[in-house]
């Protein structure tokens, strides 16, 4: 039963001299436009060219949707208390923000994996590749991984919402997340820490698993294509993919597979590089340094051009 008397949550935030807020709202504004920018032009090229209806542009679609949310559900509450000062959160937004930062960072724990099976399957099964991710299976993968990311999101939900808040309200964090709400309920939270401990790891590693057994595959075929251009343009493609990934999967595993920690500042620092700078980076390896995303590109500079003439 929700006994919560807490109003309001204070996100603590990053601890900066004031003569640095300004600056680091600066940088977190370019970061969000950039990212909402990029990933905004890579659905709508998508969408309108023809040449991109493929599962990978499919998936990547997904994938800019998610890094939409991700940034949107963090940055702008994260600005505006860099500019204003006021780092109060009201519960029911504090809880809002959870729910869909959860949602999308276990999506996003499906959705590698997907991708990463997409890329082995054009590789390593080209002649079956048409049939094995025709454009209704790649519909239902695609869907099935919001709904285990839901489902997943929902369990943190649950456990932070049926807990009792009625003392401190500091949030050691830039964002509301269940590890440190918890750490604020005054009831027993013990069997809640350890249900999402559990489930954040078994989740995440099943995810790394999954993915890097893909690469894996993908890496030992790639080294047996015995033409070299062949094979540095497949290995610059993965490379560049896993780089990100690793990335990704390293924070993650940093901020939820391990005991719980009292480091808030390496928990900080492991979200940003998940929640913020990974969203930013992923448009330009995954889409935007891709030679057909290119060609789409110019294709829309071309009409409107001739369309302004």
């Amino acid at each position: 039963m929700n006994c919560s008397k807490t109003k309001e949550f204070i996100i603590l935030g990053f601890n900066v001299v004031p003569e640095f807020k300004f600056l680091l709202f600066i940088v977190f504004l370019f970061i969000y436009v950039l990212t909402l920018t990029t990933n905004i032009t890579i659905i709508m090229l998508v969408r309108f060219d023809s040449q991109l209806h493929s599962p990978m542009y499919f998936f990547i679609t997904n994938l800019s949707l998610l890094e939409i949310g991700y940034v949107s559900s963090t940055l702008p509450n994260l600005m505006f208390g860099l500019i204003t000062g006021n780092k109060a959160i009201p519960f029911i937004a504090c809880i809002a923000q959870l729910c869909c930062f959860s949602c999308l960072g276990s999506t996003e724990l499906v959705l590698l994996p997907l991708m990463s099976y997409d890329r082995y399957l054009a590789i390593c099964n080209p002649l079956r590749y048409a049939m094995l991710m025709s454009p209704e299976k790649c519909t239902k993968l695609a869907a099935m991984s919001w709904f285990l990311g839901t489902v997943v999101a929902l369990a943190a939900f649950f456990m932070v919402t049926i807990s009792c808040f009625c003392g401190p309200n500091i949030v050691e964090h830039f964002l509301c997340e269940s590890a440190p709400l918890l750490k604020l309920s005054c009831s027993d939270v013990s069997t809640a820490t350890s249900v999402l401990s559990n489930l954040s790891t078994v989740w995440i590693l099943s995810s790394v698993f999954l993915t890097m057994l893909s690469y894996s595959f993908i890496i030992y075929a790639v080294v047996k294509i015995p033409s070299t251009s062949g094979m540095k343009k497949a290995l610059s493609t993965c490379t560049s993919h896993f780089i990100v990934v690793f990335f990704f999967y390293t924070s993650v595993c940093v901020m939820y597979v391990h005991p719980s920690s009292s480091n808030t500042s390496r928990n900080k620092i492991s979200t940003v590089f998940y929640g913020i700078i990974t969203p930013l980076l992923n448009p330009f390896v995954y889409s935007l340094r891709n030679k057909d995303m290119k060609n789409a590109f110019m294709k829309v500079l071309r009409k409107s051009r001739n369309m302004s003439l």
